[in-house]
Formats: structure tokens, C-alpha cells, sequence
């Protein structure tokens, strides 16, 4: 049974920072394409970032290019977004996704609230 779990979200003050870990099991871990999704209130669910599994290339949601960065630890099944600069707009529930268009698996999300 895959499972994909979500942490690290909480408040943090505009400019501050936070870093989002998804720790996945039941699946080959590094031969996933890991990707960050966000969900504002009353909004789609958008995509903030992805890491392609085989050469480790990088995208970025142009609202988030500079300011947030993804990366993976294979050993430890986990992937990363380290969330610098945040705005009140990212304030959202954040979803990790394993796999494409295909096969997904999803985790349950952590709400970020970036407020003062």
C-alpha cells in the first residue's frame, strides 16, 4: 500500500521560511517523479514544483521560480520543499505527489498560512 505523508507546514510571518517533507512508502522511491501541488481556499489544486526521477531536472510554477526549491533524498524516500520568501498568497494546503498522468499517489496535505 503506497502512502505518502506530509509535514513541516504550519504559520510563518510574510518573508519567513519553511521547509515541507513528504515521506513516502510502499512504492520504489527513486523511480517516482516527485512533485509539490497547492490548493488555496475556494481555488484548483495548482502545481508549485516537480523532480523527474530520471535525471533529477527541476520545474517550477513561475509564482514560486526563485523562492521555492524541491529535492529528493532517495535513501530516505523523501522529498523536500524548502519554501523561502513566503507571501500571504502561498497560503494553501500543500499536496506531495508520486508518479504522472497515469499513476499518482497523493498524499493528505498540510496547510502553509503565511499571515502576520
Amino acid at each position: 500500500q503506497v502512502q505518502l505523508a506530509e509535514s513541516g507546514g504550519g504559520l510563518v510571518q510574510p518573508g519567513g521560511s519553511l521547509r515541507l517533507s513528504c515521506a513516502a512508502s510502499g512504492l520504489t522511491f527513486s523511480r517516482y517523479s516527485m512533485s509539490w501541488y497547492r490548493q488555496a481556499l475556494g481555488k484548483e489544486r495548482q502545481l508549485v514544483a516537480a523532480m523527474f526521477n530520471a535525471a533529477g531536472s527541476t520545474m517550477y510554477a513561475d509564482s514560486v521560480k526563485g523562492r521555492f526549491t524541491i529535492s529528493r533524498d532517495n535513501a530516505k524516500n523523501t522529498v523536500y520543499l524548502q519554501m523561502n520568501s513566503l507571501k500571504p498568497e502561498d497560503t494553501a494546503v500543500y499536496y506531495c505527489k508520486a508518479g504522472g498522468t497515469i499513476t499518482a499517489y497523493w498524499g493528505q496535505g498540510t496547510q502553509v498560512t503565511v499571515s502576520s
